[in-house]
């Protein structure tokens, strides 16, 4: 008995879009099954456009993970992070609109405005309304979801958690059909079209603000100054810069135990991802008014 024919690939850009601190990058690693994109308390952790790959069977997944849309200050990094959410918007197929479950306030009415304005329409947009577990009382989603279908025309509504695996998969089912048939964009294995440097650098900057808490202002980066390959050794060596004397104190702490700690956990989570042994060396630098200055941004690797 012969084995049927195999259908059609399908393929499509899927952006994942919503105001900081919603789960975006939490959604996105669950999507792939893997961490690409860093994650913490404190908003604005994902400053650049990730993309995250899943294959499944015959239909390729590729998300475009974007920054948390900036509304409160009008600084050359915000700038500058809103413009890669705004090219993210108009170049997908798909837009999940993220927003927490039974929740929204004027920072998702501007995002939402956002979408609306730079993916017209026929463009099809999912509200995901995440952090489903959060939600005590179920019944007073119907109201509140009566209320966010007046304000848009989405396709679909998704209730989920993201950090449970039965609505990641039923995401993925929904979001199939509407993914051109197509042939896939990259390997049937790849997670992600990041290389490993960057990817060494964000998770740096993870360590940085998980333990740093809210002491230390978003506007620190880590910039990989060195990072090569001996066989299955990685030497790589990075840069902690912040604005300030007083910041560079925080991030070492006292005798050094916060710059050990940060790059002792980079160091372990590295070596997992990149599966060989990694020497890790970090500096901290400061570097007043880098987040204002457009060529230290481009210098640092913000798009």
């Amino acid at each position: 008995m012969n084995d049927p024919e195999p259908g059609p690939q399908r393929c499509g850009l899927i952006a994942i879009v919503g105001r900081p601190n919603v789960g975006k990058s939490t959604l996105l690693n669950a999507l792939v099954g893997q961490k690409i994109s860093i994650t913490s308390a404190k908003a604005q952790t994902t400053r650049h456009r990730i993309t995250g790959i899943r294959t499944v069977g015959d239909t390729q997944y590729v998300f475009v993970d974007t920054p948390g849309f900036q509304t409160r200050h009008a600084a050359a990094l915000n700038r500058t992070l809103n413009r890669t959410v705004q090219g993210a918007l108009a170049d997908v197929d798909l837009v999940l609109f993220v927003v927490e479950a039974g929740r929204f306030g004027l920072d998702d009415a501007k995002v939402l405005a956002l979408i609306q304005d730079e993916a017209p329409g026929g463009k099809p947009v999912f509200l995901v309304a995440n952090k489903l577990d959060a939600v005590q009382r179920r019944a007073e989603l119907a109201p509140w979801l009566k209320g966010m279908q007046e304000r848009h025309a989405f396709a679909e509504f998704v209730p989920l958690s993201a950090k449970k695996s039965g609505d990641v998969e039923r995401l993925l089912q929904i979001v199939r059909p509407y993914l051109p048939e197509q042939p896939w964009f990259h390997e049937e294995d790849a997670l992600t079209d990041r290389s490993e440097r960057f990817l060494a650098g964000e998770i740096i900057r993870e360590k940085l603000f998980r333990l740093t808490g809210d002491e230390l202002p978003y506007t620190s980066t880590v910039v990989i100054e060195k990072f090569e390959e001996e066989g299955q050794l990685r030497r790589i060596a990075a840069a902690i810069v912040v604005e300030r004397e007083a910041h560079k104190g925080m991030v070492i702490g006292g005798g050094g135990e916060r710059l050990k700690r940060i790059g002792s956990e980079a160091r372990q989570e590295l070596e997992a991802l990149l599966d060989g042994k990694v020497f890790l060396e970090l500096f901290v630098k400061v570097r007043s008014g880098w987040a204002a200055d457009e060529e230290h941004l481009r210098s640092y690797g913000y798009e």
